[in-house]
């Protein structure tokens, strides 16, 4: 299906918690000056007027990035990205993941972006087209991701944040993780899900559980359910394979805080080992 698009959710408390993690992992990666590859399967748009039609629509953002832009808990790393596109001290661009990775880009670094949707790949090759050693694929990243691996160089992170929209999307993105590993087992795989009111994250996490991968860390903030509430996101999770050392203790410092900022006092966040060494 192509019928989502993310300009309607931009700076949601969703992207926080994935750009966020995202932005630590790549952090990370760039203490050590070995170069890295970095695969985005869903890259969507890279930037995001949050003046536009769109995020208006929803002011996803007000409850999300606009809530802790400014909080001492947020990652400075995540937090200057933010800053560079908005040099004015008002935020109304919020940079995709194709963006906050290309912030942390060295020279020596390589970037992949898969994106499926005609319109918002034509955006992507538009505002990647004077990056440097990055390559734009217009494919389906469910099939594309495995036949790519594993990359040169043989280090680096795989976001993957399908809009699951239908209830398959679990199942082909555990797949996908399960096909990868196999060829790239070195890789760092940092997997978004939504928790949703009648909540299916489940299917994934339950699949990669008892899928003989190692190392599999779970951050989840959300919120309860309100009495009338019957669908919908009340929060978001990120599934991390190979996270990078003290990454857990970040993220358990971090994300209660930032939860309780954007989804409300009574949020919670849960960091875990959903598999151990």
């Amino acid at each position: 299906m192509l019928s989502y698009r993310h300009a309607f959710h931009a700076g949601n408390h969703a992207d926080v918690i994935k750009h966020l993690t995202q932005a630590l992992i790549l952090e990370a990666l760039s203490k050590k000056a070995k170069p890295y590859c970095y695969i985005d399967t869903h890259a969507g748009g890279v930037l995001y007027d949050l003046d536009s039609e769109e995020a208006q629509k929803t002011g996803e953002a007000e409850q999300g990035i606009c809530q802790v832009i400014d909080h001492p808990l947020l990652p400075q790393s995540y937090r200057q990205v933010i800053i560079d596109y908005n040099s004015d001290g008002v935020l109304q661009v919020y940079p995709g993941s194709p963006a906050v990775a290309q912030a942390f880009q060295r020279e020596q670094d390589h970037l992949i972006l898969m994106e499926l949707h005609n319109n918002e790949v034509a955006n992507v090759k538009r505002e990647t087209r004077y990056w440097n050693n990055t390559s734009v694929h217009h494919r389906d990243s469910f099939e594309g991701l495995p036949a790519i691996l594993p990359p040169t160089p043989r280090r680096g992170l795989v976001l993957i944040d399908p809009s699951y929209e239908i209830k398959t999307d679990y199942t082909k993105t555990a797949k996908a993780v399960k096909n990868a590993y196999k060829r790239w087992a070195t890789g760092i795989y940092a997997v978004w899900y939504p928790i949703l009111v009648d909540d299916k994250s489940r299917i994934l996490l339950d699949e990669l559980e008892q899928s003989g991968i190692r190392r599999i860390l779970i951050a989840e903030i959300s919120r309860e359910a309100g009495t009338d509430e019957t669908f919908g996101m009340i929060g978001s999770g990120m599934l991390l394979v190979n996270p990078p050392y003290q990454l857990d203790e970040q993220l358990q410092e971090i994300l209660p805080e930032l939860a309780q900022a954007m989804l409300g006092p009574d949020a919670k966040a849960s960091v875990r080992w959903l598999v151990g060494e």
